[in-house]
């Protein structure tokens, strides 16, 4: 079972979620959601925050389905998520994947992420992700700050940690990454897709279906970082 974690201004109506979905479906069952504040979900996003409560609830609900293994997949911000479910929910997630994923908070070092401050922390910014964006953002600030990804990282282990990133992310450098597999340690893995860039949109078919196969314990399913 995959429990499948968004993008900031994604929805489970998108259609590269959607395409996600589809894909992780011929390793196994796929549960898809939208976050708070997204699409036709209620409430306003904390962008990455309380989210981690909305991916709680998805993965309770699964292993109310009666499957036994979940594997998280989580992009972005999303994958910031799955980190942070997983350490401060030990044991709910048999195995997490992180694709595209801030290592540290409030980072500013790529213009994509200039914007998306724009947008989180502007009053204008906001109305263009309420109206653009379909996306509902909080006007307040953290408080307190949550524990960052790759304090999270650090903390998931026995659970395997898959890394995933493009060397051509436009929002998130390859430090990034690496700073995430190395905190794991070894239960952590680290793919550097070539030519890939950020979360879902980037995430061609073969590489999913390779993260479907890593899920599944396939070997061979890996690749050089």
């Amino acid at each position: 079972m995959f429990v499948v974690a968004h993008g900031f201004t994604g929805d489970v109506d998108r259609p590269h979620v959607r395409r996600v979905a589809a894909r992780l479906a011929r390793y196994g069952a796929v549960v898809t959601f939208s976050f708070r504040g997204h699409g036709r979900s209620g409430g306003r996003s904390t962008v990455g925050d309380k989210e981690v409560l909305d991916l709680a609830a998805a993965v309770e609900w699964a292993r109310g389905l009666g499957h036994a293994r979940v594997v998280t997949v989580g992009f972005s911000m999303g994958g910031s998520v799955v980190l942070r479910h997983a350490a401060l929910h030990p044991g709910t997630a048999d195995a997490v994947v992180s694709v595209s994923a801030p290592a540290r908070w409030y980072y500013r070092g790529t213009a994509p992420m200039r914007r998306l401050h724009w947008l989180v922390t502007r009053p204008a910014g906001r109305l263009v992700g309420r109206y653009g964006f379909r996306t509902r953002i909080h006007h307040r600030d953290w408080d307190p700050v949550p524990l960052s990804p790759v304090q999270a990282a650090a903390r998931i282990a026995p659970a395997p940690l898959l890394v995933v990133h493009g060397d051509r992310d436009g929002y998130f450098p390859l430090d990034h990454p690496r700073m995430l597999a190395e905190a794991a340690g070894e239960h952590g893995e680290l793919w550097v897709e070539q030519g890939m860039g950020h979360a879902e949109n980037a995430a061609a078919d073969a590489l999913l279906d390779r993260i479907g196969a890593w899920a599944l314990g396939r070997p061979g399913s890996g690749a050089a970082s």
